[in-house]
């Protein structure tokens, strides 16, 4: 499996390998997601090989769901903000660790106007070597609760399985992410690839494809007559929703121009939500 982590690098523009896959994903097509969805965060954290950027989904009002390859390694504390904005060209105005090999501290993030947190990976996570164990699902657990944002609410056990083949390749999956666009760019080559700018929260629909006990599959091509999009580098554990409620948080990719099939991470399994519960965070009833 040829595949590519969704995670973005924040410093610079998206699109650095980290490890065996590609590095993290954003949303292609769509449109700005504006308050739409004002319970979705940009996380910004660094690992032994830099700062990252991901996206995350307030489960509760001191946890956030993300993707493991977003939590895995973190050094320090993980940067959060709900701003669905952020910037519409370069430099990054992310913060910048006074010790990028300690990562952030509680202190420079709250100084900076940040939510700060810790991260934690789920303990099965087979870092994208067994897809029958993927798991690859995170959380930031905050330092202080947030209780001006209703969290999301997350599917009851087994909520994907009554998409059964049929009607999942007629069902639209809605994405959320901080990720980078793909579109010409303003000079240069006339192919699209991926543009980290301007950096806000979008969103998408996206055609079911393929379900198994670990993953939805998507088709991410914005083109398709009966989807809007897909992800791409830097929605790495994002949301899709279904329903009323989050299913999955973005997983990976197969393709550095975020045009073909992307893999999320179902959240409504109980090796998932069993892992979730130690965290206080419950499912839908």
């Amino acid at each position: 499996m040829n595949i590519r982590r969704i995670a973005a690098a924040a410093a610079i523009a998206a699109g650095l390998v980290a490890g065996p896959a590609l590095a993290a994903q954003a949303i292609t097509g769509g449109q700005p997601d504006g308050e739409g969805h004002p319970n979705v965060a940009l996380i910004a954290f660094y690992d032994a090989t830099g700062r990252f950027r991901c996206t995350a989904s307030l489960v509760s009002p001191t946890v956030l769901v993300t993707a493991a390859h977003c939590t895995d390694g973190t050094l320090g504390k993980t940067a959060v903000t709900f701003d669905t904005h952020i910037a519409d060209a370069p430099p990054s105005p992310l913060p910048t660790a006074a010790d990028i090999t300690a990562g952030y501290t509680s202190a420079e993030l709250k100084a900076a106007g940040y939510y700060s947190g810790t991260a934690h990976t789920h303990p099965a996570y087979s870092d994208f070597t067994d897809l029958k164990n993927w798991n690859d699902v995170g959380v930031i657990v905050l330092d202080e609760p947030i209780t001006s944002i209703a969290p999301v609410k997350v599917a009851p056990s087994g909520f994907l399985n009554q998409f059964t083949p049929n009607v999942l390749n007629q069902t639209l999956f809605t994405s959320v992410g901080y990720g980078t666009e793909v579109r010409q760019a303003a000079t240069g080559p006339k192919k699209p690839t991926p543009q980290s700018y301007p950096l806000l929260r979008r969103v998408t629909d996206e055609k079911g494809q393929k379900l198994t006990p670990q993953i939805l599959q998507v088709n991410g091509n914005e083109n398709d007559p009966f989807g809007g999009g897909g992800t791409c580098f830097g929605d790495s554990g994002g949301p899709t929703f279904k329903g009323g409620y989050q299913v999955t948080v973005t997983s990976y990719g197969y393709t550095s121009n975020c045009r073909y099939l992307g893999g999320l991470q179902r959240i409504d399994i109980p090796v998932v939500q069993t892992w979730l519960a130690e965290f206080g965070v419950a499912p839908a009833a």
